[in-house]
């Protein structure tokens, strides 16, 4: 594997918060194979479900530390003893709808958890680039037809949403207070659209829901058949963050912001989506139900990612139909072979790489 990402990242000391998640796992994965010596800092995988982490033996090849960062202690000691010189915060409640029922969970880990990551790497001189992943849930919606730019104000409904939000405001506040100084490293935040991909097992999404009721045979309850959201495969945001953490270690202040990274086609409904997920599997039933639920949730949310595109020069590479192809693919062989898990990630990264090599961009 080479290349200019691989070049930097070679040798790197790369810290991941979130490591036993999907998205985490998924870029603990990709650092891995490009060299980095990757330390991650997360709870333990869910009991009980499925696991990535687990599937994919992410704690191959990299250490894996066991911690909360909602444990002030315990983030600063990760930091103190492995030094990282570049820093991936992923670690969050991820969830809308747990969010209703634990509220005050969301906010310590999304807020105070980013405060606590934030003020352990500005105590520590090693940190050089750092790279905050919230949502583009960290917008107020207003139910535009336009995609959200990076400028446009933060807010959220809902618990999960609005402490996106949060996280962004002392992310910037941060970056004025602590970091861009000669002695400081630089920081920046990510938003990335509704990430789909092979792995992931949360409660409560969509894909997930789907594969689970393909494999008993369930009929799947779609409860917000018509909102509209900007599907994208987990690798194209990954690669947009790889992109933007290069940029601030080469210590390129104008790349300390926000930054959205989103598809390359037009948000489709959670119908359609359902529907072509499940024709591409061949089998899948599904009951299409109008949101009766008291909770609340959005109907229109796109990204403008046309300030990535033009100055980190990135764009989402998959298509909705490959991302939908690659997701099927993995879920299926695992299904069937669960030991393939681990080789078949690599293989859709390399594959990813060769993708983006092709196309000319970095």
């Amino acid at each position: 594997m080479t290349g200019p990402l691989v070049a930097l990242y070679k040798g790197k000391r790369v810290l991941v918060t979130g490591h036993t998640g999907f998205k985490g796992g998924w870029l603990a994965t990709w650092l891995k194979m490009m060299g980095s010596r990757v330390t991650g800092l997360a709870l333990p995988p869910e009991p009980g479900r499925p696991s990535f982490f687990e599937s994919a033996r992410v704690q191959e090849g990299m250490v894996s530390v066991t911690a909360d960062v909602r444990d002030f202690v315990s983030v600063s000691r990760v930091f103190q003893e492995h030094r990282p010189e570049i820093v991936f915060h992923n670690a969050a409640q991820a969830l809308v709808r747990r969010s209703y029922g634990d509220p005050i969970e969301t906010y310590a880990t999304n807020v105070m958890g980013t405060v606590h990551v934030l003020e352990a790497a500005r105590r520590t001189p090693s940190v050089r680039a750092l790279v905050v992943v919230t949502s583009d849930k960290c917008y107020e919606n207003r139910e535009w037809v336009w995609g959200y730019r990076e400028q446009d104000p933060m807010g959220g409904f809902d618990p999960y949403s609005s402490s996106k939000g949060c996280a962004e405001l002392v992310t910037a506040a941060y970056r004025r207070s602590f970091f861009g100084t000669k002695k400081s490293g630089l920081l920046a935040s990510a938003r990335a659209g509704n990430v789909i991909g092979g792995g992931d097992w949360s409660e409560d999404r969509l894909v997930p829901d789907l594969v689970r009721g393909i494999m008993t045979g369930a009929k799947v309850v779609i409860r917000n058949p018509q909102a509209l959201r900007p599907w994208q495969h987990v690798l194209d945001p990954l690669h947009g963050y790889l992109l933007l953490a290069r940029r601030l270690w080469n210590r390129e202040q104008e790349f300390a912001e926000p930054w959205n990274f989103g598809p390359k086609e037009n948000p489709i409904s959670v119908a359609e989506l359902a529907g072509r997920f499940v024709k591409l599997w061949g089998q899948g039933k599904m009951q299409l139900l109008q949101n009766r639920s008291q909770m609340h949730e959005a109907h229109h949310l796109k990204l403008d990612c046309s300030k990535a595109q033009t100055r980190l020069d990135w764009e989402a590479r998959l298509s909705l139909d490959d991302m939908l192809r690659w997701t099927v693919d993995w879920y299926r062989k695992v299904i069937r072979e669960p030991r393939c898990a681990q080789q078949l990630t690599c293989q859709q990264i390399t594959k990813y790489m060769e993708l983006v090599s092709r196309s000319g961009l970095r």
